[in-house]
């Protein structure tokens, strides 16, 4: 049960934080550039990079920080930062066709995805 709390606590959080930053980075830089999605993705990614050394090789994070920062906070803060652990975890373990196949896919079947539900839309 503690798990799932820290699930839902961390991933409110983290929605929170990505509404509040992307709306203080567009109202400073405006919105003629996706920057406010940019900066959350970028932070995300050094977040979920840091807290991967703390947990991993530090062992400063145990499983319930690890499930409250690391899934419920980054999770909600941005995907973007998981696909990239995940792809650069590929890398590391040698898997770089399949590192590249995720990045691929991802972006290439996730656009036609986002069009194919942007189609349906229009029909219904």
């Amino acid at each position: 049960m503690m798990k799932w709390i820290g699930l839902a606590s961390g991933g409110i959080l983290g929605t929170f934080a990505r509404y509040l930053l992307a709306g203080a980075v567009y109202r400073a830089w405006g919105a003629s550039f996706p920057y406010g999605t940019l900066i959350v993705n970028l932070t995300g990614c050094f977040l979920i990079g840091f807290l991967t050394i703390l947990s991993e090789e530090k062992f400063l994070l145990g499983p319930a920080a690890r499930v409250f920062l690391m899934i419920g906070f980054c999770g909600a803060y941005t995907t973007f930062s998981t696909f990239i652990l995940e792809t650069a975890n590929l890398m590391r373990d040698g898997e770089n066709l399949r590192a590249f196949m995720n990045v691929a896919l991802s972006v290439l079947v996730g656009f036609l995805a986002l069009r194919a539900g942007i189609l349906l839309g229009k029909i219904i």
